[in-house]
């Protein structure tokens, strides 16, 4: 039950605050952060992939609603939830612990990294190249895809740090 308040609150949260605030943000016209994926990266460990894909897609459709983005966000998140789970195994193994939700605490920070950037840069690359379908400067999308990448994981550690059930 804690699992599922916690998750209703991240979601809701992580919506608005990617649509209200962080999609008004372009640092030097390039990057934009994308937190709302932070939901995907904490989910328990436990969740069935059929159910992280299906939280993932109604993340990103929630995220397209509110924003008009025409299911990119939908594409993107589903490709990350359906890889999450095949990630949290070859980063941690197939041995968990039940109810485990990935954190500095439980997956240690250099860990839980690498998982964040495996998650995030498959759906930064999905995102970008769905919207970039019509004109493709590949010098351009790669500058977006780094810099996008590197503010999403700087607003991923500095979430995870201030977060108390992560600090244990």
């Amino acid at each position: 039950m804690i699992n599922a308040i916690r998750n209703t609150v991240y979601f809701v949260v992580l919506v608005l605050v990617q649509v209200l605030l962080l999609d008004n943000i372009h640092f030097l016209r390039i990057a934009t952060p994308f937190l709302y994926i932070y939901f995907i990266l904490k989910l328990p460990a436990s969740y069935s992939p059929v159910k992280v894909t299906f939280l993932s897609f109604l993340l990103g459709l929630a995220v397209d609603l509110l924003s008009n983005t025409a299911g990119m966000h939908a594409a993107a998140c589903t490709l990350a939830g359906f890889a999450r789970p095949y990630l949290i195994k070859l980063f941690m193994g197939d041995e968990l612990p039940d109810n485990l939700v990935p954190s500095f605490h439980t997956f240690g920070h250099n860990i839980f990294m690498r998982y964040a950037l495996a998650i995030a840069a498959l759906h930064h690359l999905a995102l970008f190249l769905i919207e970039a379908m019509d004109l493709f400067d590949p010098l351009f999308f790669a500058i977006r895809l780094l810099g996008s990448l590197v503010m999403s994981l700087l607003f991923i550690g500095i979430v995870e740090t201030f977060n108390r059930r992560s600090v244990g």
